[in-house]
């Protein structure tokens, strides 16, 4: 039986199954890729950008379908599918624009004279390992800006993925990409780990678990091949004080409860100051309980099922455990009856380091509120994770909100806002949240070859 099935989260229902590669696919698949990265390196910058430029058009030409499949295959809110495939082509797009100027050569002024040019070169094929909870943006993150530059992928997708990761291959397809130049691999994780050892492979980007970015990481770094890893987050949301605590709440919880609450930046601790506490618990714990379930694919819905049973199992024993030790359990706590993998919204406090929802990343609709006297322990409390990708602090003086945001230890701090992505600005994390960036110029300044050609002086 093959593990690339698509299973509907909210019904329990198989909708199709897809043979694993076979070993001599997948050494095909690397062949082709590494024969593809001549050509496609050599086409002139501004025909890759059609490309990807049509590709973009594609994704949202093809919204409403793409939208439904991933609401069928993880259980994303259609509303929330349709806003990732649009997020989806503003990357492609923006890379298609913006590319050309990132990959323009840097002249630098050599001090004992003659001239020097770096120049922003690919590298050659790459791996992408992809998670299901963004199966379209994360895979634009990876392959966008390096199909632009002139590498070529190799993707590897979510098991539970298939008919969107389908879906992606052929709008690449249709565009023009070339063959060879991304190719979907239904690969198994051991045909994964010889793809990244392959002499023909030059790197690979991986965005899931921490176990996941470890394995891969030290399968890369025993055959010296370049890695961005995203992975987990338990991101902070401080509140220091606020003039509106009604509107805080509400963007607390939104932060908290996109995507069902299965997003690695989400907001997941929420740190508030004692004179702020008690309120702060009773509107969001309020707000958390009074949002209804429903179907993914009804427009209004705005919370779904957690991505399979087995994801909302393992959350509800998280829960279990903080209750077990002592947390207080405001509201939540368990399954919603019925088919699915629904989890009710769950709001914890008096969490404490002992326990499981102390360092591990709750990845679903639950979430912790601790209580703090002053922004030294809010601070404190904040970087007391194992985690560092985002964060965000809330207050009404901004400079006291940004030398907060100074102390974090994250790759990216929102001030006055819940967390978020756009394509224009970098994405990425330090500690176990992850090595590398995406998104942005930084985006395509992983895999490449900044190469020094040099004229020297004559003597």
């Amino acid at each position: 039986m093959s593990a690339y099935k698509s299973v509907n989260p909210a019904t329990g229902e198989t909708l199709s199954e897809f043979p694993e590669a076979t070993d001599v696919e997948i050494s095909q698949a690397v062949t082709a890729a590494h024969e593809a990265f001549t050509g496609w390196r050599n086409e002139p910058v501004e025909a890759r950008a059609k490309v990807i430029t049509r590709v973009a058009e594609l994704y949202r030409e093809r919204a409403d379908e793409l939208a439904k499949l991933i609401a069928l295959e993880m259980g994303k809110p259609l509303r929330e599918a349709k806003g990732e495939v649009a997020l989806s082509a503003s990357i492609y797009e923006y890379y298609a624009t913006q590319g050309p100027g990132f990959m323009a050569d840097e002249q630098l002024d050599p001090k004992g004279g003659g001239t020097a040019v770096v120049r922003t070169l690919p590298v050659g094929a790459l791996l992408g390992i992809m998670p299901w909870n963004y199966p379209y943006y994360q895979v634009a993150r990876f392959a966008g800006p390096n199909l632009m530059l002139g590498n070529t992928v190799l993707l590897k997708h979510a098991n539970n993925c298939p008919q969107s990761a389908l879906a992606m291959a052929q709008i690449f397809a249709d565009a023009g990409v070339p063959e060879g130049a991304y190719t979907n691999l239904f690969a198994t994780n051991e045909q994964a780990a010889d793809i990244i050892a392959d002499p023909r492979v030059q790197g690979v980007s991986l965005t899931g678990s921490e176990r996941a970015g470890a394995a891969v990481a030290e399968v890369a770094g025993r055959n010296l091949k370049k890695y961005v890893l995203e992975l987990g987050g338990s991101d902070p949301f401080i509140v220091l004080d606020t003039e509106d605590l009604d509107a805080t709440v509400k963007a607390a919880v939104a932060g908290r409860m996109g995507n069902t609450g299965q997003a690695c930046n989400a907001a997941k601790r929420f740190i508030v100051m004692e004179d702020l506490y008690e309120e702060f618990v009773e509107k969001f714990t309020a707000r958390m309980a009074a949002m209804e379930p429903g179907d993914p694919l009804d427009p209004e819905t705005r919370f779904g099922p957690l991505s399979s049973q087995a994801a909302a199992d393992g959350l509800v024993e998280q829960i279990r455990n903080a209750v077990d030790q002592g947390a207080t359990l405001r509201t939540g706590g368990g399954h919603i009856g019925g088919p699915g993998a629904y989890v009710q919204p769950t709001v914890l406090t008096d969490v404490t380091a002992d326990m499981r929802a102390f360092s591990e990343e709750l990845f679903g609709p639950a979430a912790v509120i601790y209580k703090v006297a002053s922004v030294d322990e809010a601070v404190e409390l904040a970087n007391n994770s194992p985690f560092g990708l985002g964060g965000a602090v809330f207050s009404a003086d901004e400079e006291k909100a940004l030398e907060v945001a100074d102390r974090l230890d994250a790759g990216m701090v929102t001030i006055n806002g819940a967390s978020g992505t756009q394509a224009d600005l970098p994405f990425g994390g330090v500690k176990r949240s992850g090595v590398g960036r995406e998104l942005g110029r930084f985006g395509m300044d992983e895999f490449v070859n900044k190469k020094l050609i040099r004229i020297p002086a004559k003597k």
